[in-house]
């Protein structure tokens, strides 16, 4: 008798660091939007991150978010966030170990913001793969003037 073969969708390669994104921006402490970034090259993982505020200082969950109290849009005033974005926290996180990450694909959970993408340009990231987009078409531009692949999954 023959053995029946289980039928076993395997996530493709996108499906699956888009969901290991996921599961990393549970970790996020802001609380206005949770967010995760994974780094990989050659399908293997160099380094994660998750929005939150810097190692050792208080965090939003914990003291409330300054930005939400000020009424703030999405995609603005970046600068009055205790927060780094998960994408900043990726490529610190790369930096601290001495790991490069230049011709690395960038998988995030939201589109980065310019800030983002401007450092995401100059560490040599050549792609990046979103679950969803966010506010921020100067980033968009910036992202395709440096010719760098963004593909919505």
């Amino acid at each position: 008798m023959k053995k029946k073969a289980l039928v076993h969708r395997r996530p493709s390669w996108d499906e699956y660091f888009l969901e290991m994104a996921g599961l990393v921006a549970k970790r996020s402490t802001c609380l206005r939007r949770s967010v995760g970034a994974v780094i990989v090259r050659e399908k293997r993982i160099l380094a994660t991150g998750y929005n939150g505020a810097p190692s050792g200082l208080e965090h939003c969950v914990e003291i409330g978010c300054i930005r939400q109290k000020l009424k703030i849009p999405s995609g603005e005033r970046h600068e009055l966030c205790r927060a780094l974005h998960a994408e900043q926290n990726a490529l610190i996180q790369a930096c601290l170990h001495g790991i490069s990450v230049k011709g690395a694909t960038l998988y995030a959970t939201t589109q980065p913001c310019v800030i983002c993408a401007k450092m995401l340009i100059n560490a040599g990231i050549k792609e990046i793969v979103i679950s969803e987009g966010y506010p921020d078409k100067m980033a968009m531009s910036f992202l395709k003037q440096a010719k760098i692949k963004i593909r919505k999954v």
